[in-house]
């Protein structure tokens, strides 16, 4: 317990004293956010905030992991899709500064490097941690061997975790605080009952680094974590899911990410196919934006949602072992 907890406050204490020499750097090469034109109105003020903080929540979990990890593979394998996902997000992030707008790689591009993420993951999980291919079902308690369609679920959880955070990351200590929350709720996964310190001290390590990242990213917000941090962090999560066969309960434990994202698909569908919007805007963060709610409401509520799905989630993890 007493490296988890080195490890955690390691990160964090990183994030917090290592944040404001980055947020500098980039404020004297103009790398700002580029807002969408059709965001909330109020975002356009945020223009030219850092972006990237990501790649200081990815060197605080690193370090403080490396220097204390004991080489468990199932951790190596969280830890190397966290870093696989951060580094398409780097990508995205690099090329939306370079090229001064909202969008950034092509999504055939991060497609691929999704499918090739979850192969390496999948060939971790089962030829050198030593996972099987059965899956448990804890809502109904049963389990299910995929066989080979393990590592299709393995690309579902990891392509669906890095989008939906990413998707969660459009207010200000939003993402990195839903994304705390659930990875707090694994340090008890991992910790109680896996047998594996490394998981929970990658895991203490996340959390760290995402509360150390909110003493700069909460609002009002200096720094954003962009691409680089979201889709890091959503793969992180994922592959947590992955290795301690809670890839369903994902569902639940993740459970503010599973809105945001569903908000999308039920706002897409719905116009292309009756034309008409559900949600004033989708994510539906935005959708209590545009109703006047102001940005910290709508973030302590989301708070408040992520901190009782994953505690929902956790307890029924507990009782499926007992």
């Amino acid at each position: 317990m007493g490296e988890v907890l080195i490890g955690g406050t390691a990160a964090l204490l990183l994030c917090v004293f290592l944040s404001p020499k980055f947020i500098a750097f980039m404020h004297d090469r103009q790398f700002g956010q580029h807002i969408r034109e059709e965001g909330p109105a109020g975002h356009h003020a945020k223009a030219g905030t850092p972006t990237m903080g990501g790649v200081i929540i990815m060197l605080a979990i690193s370090v403080p992991f490396l220097i204390l990890t004991n080489g468990d593979w199932r951790a190596i394998g969280v830890f190397g899709t966290m870093l696989a996902c951060a580094a398409i997000g780097f990508a995205d992030d690099w090329v939306k500064i370079v090229k001064r707008r909202s969008l950034g790689l092509r999504g055939r591009t991060k497609l691929i490097g999704t499918v090739l993420i979850s192969v390496a993951l999948w060939w971790v999980a089962t030829e050198q941690a030593g996972l099987s291919t059965t899956v448990r079902l804890r809502f109904v308690d049963a389990s299910v061997d995929l066989g080979i369609f393990f590592p299709v679920l393995i690309y579902l959880v990891i392509a669906g975790s890095a989008n939906a955070v990413n998707l969660t990351d459009g207010l200000d200590g939003l993402a990195a605080g839903c994304a705390g929350i659930v990875m707090l709720a694994y340090i008890g996964i991992t910790y109680i009952t896996t047998g594996s310190a490394d998981l929970a001290l990658l895991s203490a390590c996340v959390v760290g680094a995402c509360v150390g990242f909110l003493w700069y990213n909460a609002f009002p917000a200096t720094i954003f974590m962009g691409d680089t941090g979201s889709l890091g962090l959503g793969g992180a999560i994922g592959a947590m899911a992955v290795m301690t066969n809670t890839e369903f309960l994902l569902i639940l434990l993740g459970g503010i990410f599973v809105i945001e994202a569903l908000s999308v698909m039920i706002q897409v569908f719905w116009f292309r196919t009756f034309r008409k919007r559900v949600f004033l805007m989708a994510p539906i963060h935005h959708h209590f934006e545009i109703l006047g709610w102001s940005e910290t409401k709508i973030i302590l509520r989301f708070w408040i949602i992520a901190v009782v799905c994953a505690a929902i989630g956790f307890t029924l993890y507990q009782a499926s072992i007992s």
